[in-house]
């Protein structure tokens, strides 16, 4: 039997239950840390030297030169010339289906002119460089590169540099595929804390970035903690989450899979069940059961479900929205009848997937919307990424002498309020024209 958390909102001992169920302990490892501070230091004195030596070191290649771990457009192509036709097809349809989403997110500039004569207006820009970073070795995301560089490059980002660490020069063509098909600028194989270092601080040969974007273990996790400021980042997201809102109607396999779903990723990551009915939890318990040994990762799955899993019962479908949004999950279904009457309640989720048949999977890969969403709660106050992301807003400002004239005063007196008398004095002699 699988030792998941079964408890309900009436229970006494509930808001203690929930309180634990979620708290998770994001704290750096010192060890980790320590480490990776040295790396980043060191990436930062000796540019391409250490990046190098640190590949051999770490991703068992015997590499002097740089040319040597970077890949040529060719070699790309190659790459995506070489795929299975279904899984070239899978991977181009769910490019086009993202880009045409993301088309949709593009920032444009405006401006007014107000009745004092000022031109006011907001200029879009989109960033210059950003660094892509993509697990690599046996772990092949290509979904990743989709999601990261597909994004930037409709906002227009004027060079996309991704790196993948090759480990004993393991490559994935379907990782080189998705960077062909995104048109990524550059490819390097190289990882770790120490490709951080070179996309955060530049290289002899290699330009520092103005973002890094894209998921990695937890030495490229506390390396973008330490390199924030000196350049962007996108998140350092925590272990993965699903939420199922469900009235009980739903076919019990369905929701025990796409709890799987989520669970599969690590022995950390979330799965949690809201639903009104007690009977259909039992149900729920019988699938684990029937699924779970058909799963080649049974063994995470059952660790992460026993870990930070939990079927709660609740009163009602609102007192489950309610539930919900104190969550705030990365992933939320509503797996109910007429969902479109609850998603108006849904306030705090990376993303909504609503409807029985909206499985979070297809979200992950092919929907469109973005899959690198807020984890651990931030979902309360933060998004996922998108176009935006790769863009930057400034304020645009243009005074006639006649709007000079008329807000000069009112600058005076704040500034003079403020004791700022330089401040003061500029908009003041604007007025002795």
């Amino acid at each position: 039997m699988i030792a998941v958390r079964r408890f309900s909102s009436r229970d006494a001992d509930f808001e203690s239950r929930l309180a634990a169920l979620l708290a998770f302990e994001n704290a750096q490892d010192e060890t980790i840390d320590r480490t990776v501070a040295a790396i980043l230091s060191d990436v930062k004195a000796r540019g391409d030297a250490a990046l190098l030596e640190y590949t051999r070191r770490f991703d068992r290649l015997d590499v002097s030169r740089i040319e040597e771990v970077e890949l040529s457009r060719e070699a790309r192509q190659a790459a995506l010339e070489s795929l299975p036709a279904e899984q070239r097809d899978a991977l181009e349809n769910a490019a086009r289906r993202i880009r045409s989403f993301h088309e949709r997110q593009l920032l444009q500039g405006w401006t007014f002119e107000d009745a004092e004569g000022m031109t006011l207006g907001q200029k879009v820009t989109p960033l210059d460089r950003v660094g892509l970073y993509v697990p690599g070795g046996k772990a092949a995301y290509p979904s990743s590169v989709l999601m990261n560089a597909i994004p930037a490059k409709v906002a227009g980002v004027g060079e996309l540099v991704m790196v993948v660490p090759t480990p004993g020069g393991e490559r994935s063509p379907l990782v080189l595929a998705a960077a062909a098909l995104t048109g990524v600028d550059r490819v390097l194989t190289v990882g770790g804390a120490q490709a951080i270092g070179a996309l955060a601080y530049g290289t002899q040969t290699l330009p520092k970035v103005d973002k890094i974007v894209g998921p990695g273990n937890a030495y490229v996790a506390a390396a973008k903690r330490r390199v924030f400021g000196a350049v962007g980042i996108d998140m350092v997201a925590g272990p993965s989450e699903i939420l199922i809102v469900c009235d009980g109607k739903t076919d019990p396999d369905w929701v025990v899979m796409d709890l799987f779903s989520q669970a599969e990723h690590d022995e950390l990551a979330q799965s949690i069940l809201l639903c009104p009915d007690g009977a259909y939890i039992d149900r729920i318990l019988a699938s684990f059961e029937k699924l779970l040994p058909e799963m080649p990762r049974n063994k995470i799955i059952r660790a992460a479900l026993e870990n930070r899993g939990a079927l709660i019962e609740v009163a009602d479908l609102t007192e489950a929205c309610a539930i919900a949004n104190r969550v705030a999950p990365e992933h939320l279904e509503l797996s109910v009848e007429d969902a479109d009457a609850w998603v108006g309640k849904i306030r705090n989720a990376g993303a909504i997937f609503i409807g029985v048949h909206s499985c979070e999977a297809l979200g992950d890969y092919c929907a469109g919307p973005n899959h690198v969403l807020p984890t651990s709660g931030t979902a309360r106050f933060s998004s996922p990424l998108g176009v935006y992301d790769f863009q930057k807003r400034s304020s645009v400002i243009r005074a006639s002498a006649r709007a000079s004239k008329i807000l000069a005063p009112t600058a005076s007196t704040l500034a003079r309020g403020e004791g700022l008398i330089a401040h003061a004095r500029s908009a003041e002699l604007r007025t002795d024209q």
